[in-house]
């Protein structure tokens, strides 16, 4: 049973098995038509990197989790007037970017974690000198992260983390492409001078 009453179909409960393959423009038209099954594939698709995002932006996991779901909440209302002039990935990125900014008017932002972002793959080997160098590493590109301007850190995270184009990323921080490089730009500077020990 849905919140608000109906009951869940057989084309409910098709997103939940699909929702991986749907296309996104599918996705969105179901849910602005109040497919709330539609919408979780959405977040199902798309929350893991936004929270991973905004981890990295706040360094506090309870406050990352809040900023996502205000930007869910604020993508369920404003679905409809989604256009697609950029994809649904930068849209919700832009969106989860705009709540971050308006937390941290909120409150002061508390030192980075002893983390930069989850890592996809583990150290099969299980070598354990190796992994002590890579903490080390991870350590310290976290301190040199955490020092960071807000423009230039966040810039970095969405090209090197998330893997997003200069476009996109401009985009999302409401900058020209140009401007995103020049952030960039700065970030790589002071990030390769803090890590010159480790070339």
């Amino acid at each position: 049973m849905l919140d608000d009453g109906h009951d869940i179909d057989a084309g409910d409960a098709a997103w939940r098995r699909r929702g991986g393959d749907v296309p996104d423009q599918s996705l969105i038209a179901a849910a602005v038509l109040g497919d709330r099954q539609a919408f979780e594939a959405i977040v199902m698709r798309y929350g893991p990197d936004m929270y991973r995002f905004t981890r990295n932006l706040l360094s506090d996991s309870g406050a990352a989790e809040e900023v996502v779901q205000d930007a869910f909440v604020a993508a369920w209302k404003g679905l409809e007037n989604f256009r697609g002039a950029s994809s649904l990935r930068t849209w919700l990125f832009s969106l989860v970017s705009h709540k971050v900014v308006d937390h941290r008017r909120r409150r002061a932002i508390s030192p980075a974690e002893d983390w930069v972002f989850e890592r996809a793959d583990h150290d099969p080997s299980g070598d354990p000198e190796r992994q002590a160098a890579s903490s080390g590493f991870m350590a310290a590109l976290d301190a040199a992260l955490s020092e960071l301007p807000y423009r230039q850190r966040s810039a970095w995270l969405l090209r090197e983390v998330e893997g997003m184009t200069h476009v996109e990323i401009g985009q999302i921080m409401s900058m020209s492409p140009g401007a995103v490089r020049g952030q960039l730009q700065r970030a790589r500077t002071t990030l390769s001078a803090r890590m010159s020990t480790w070339r």
